[in-house]
């Protein structure tokens, strides 16, 4: 097997007299998907914050392509091909498609070849392009994120993460108050991330995505690793029994 594109090492977060992560060794593989599952208050928005650089861990590192980037700013862990998709999806619904793929990141021209201003139609042009790769269509990309359906706004994150060259994507509850048709888009749009050998860290509690697209169950309980499960192991049951508590001498799990 090749080397873990990520990996964390020994991870602990604090706050005050609370332990959010206890100790926690998680790795992802090129072109993996692995559920990240646990009830509220497990420890996994935590987990997956400290390597996307919003928390600073007390203990432990996070590696990212044999690169500690354990303290490194949120910015930086982007620049370096770790996009994090969050439930809110952190877009910006009164721009239109191309200026939410370029956020923070406009492209610019020159008007009248003196003052600065953005080039809406080049970034359009741009985020098309990597629309077609995807095989997301959006009547208009000049139509703004507030006029959208909840599919077609995590269509256009997951388009600023691939084109800002994502080597990781993290997705936090994807599919959460989507309807059925577009939970199925985004579920193939995972598949496709995949199929480019772009490993996807998923957290969701919803069972039956979980089962359709991941690789691999990793599932949380009071801020540690109680299970890591192959695809051809798992069952809603034995997961869900991971979850509740009830299954810690379980024989089809690899205790973390």
């Amino acid at each position: 097997m090749s080397d873990p594109i990520l990996s964390a090492a020994g991870i602990s977060k604090f706050f005050g007299g609370l332990t959010a992560v206890d100790n926690v060794d998680f790795e992802i593989y090129p072109g993996e998907v692995v559920a990240l599952l646990g009830d509220n208050g497990a420890g996994k928005s935590t987990l997956i914050k400290c390597i996307a650089g919003v928390y600073r861990p007390e203990q432990g590192r996070v590696f990212f392509k044999g690169e500690d980037i354990t303290h490194h700013t949120p910015a930086d862990v982007r620049n370096r091909g770790i996009e994090t998709i969050y439930q809110d999806l952190a877009l910006a619904e009164n721009l239109d498609v191309g200026a939410n793929v370029f956020l923070g990141k406009e492209k610019t021209r020159r008007l009248f070849g003196l003052i600065p201003v953005t080039d809406d139609m080049l970034m359009r042009e741009e985020a098309a392009g990597v629309l077609d790769e995807l095989d997301i269509h959006i009547p208009s990309l000049k139509q703004k994120l507030v006029n959208m359906s909840g599919g077609q706004r995590q269509a256009v994150a997951i388009a600023r993460a691939m084109y800002w060259n994502a080597q990781l994507v993290i997705m936090d509850e994807p599919t959460a108050a989507l309807g059925v048709p577009e939970q199925r888009k985004v579920l193939a749009l995972i598949r496709q991330l995949r199929e480019n050998d772009i490993p996807v860290i998923l957290i969701s509690h919803t069972m039956h995505d979980v089962m359709a697209v991941a690789d691999r169950m990793v599932v949380m309980r009071r801020g540690r690793i109680v299970a890591n499960i192959p695809r051809a192991e798992a069952t809603e049951e034995l997961i869900v029994r991971h979850i509740v508590g009830s299954a810690e001498n379980g024989e089809n799990a690899v205790m973390a």
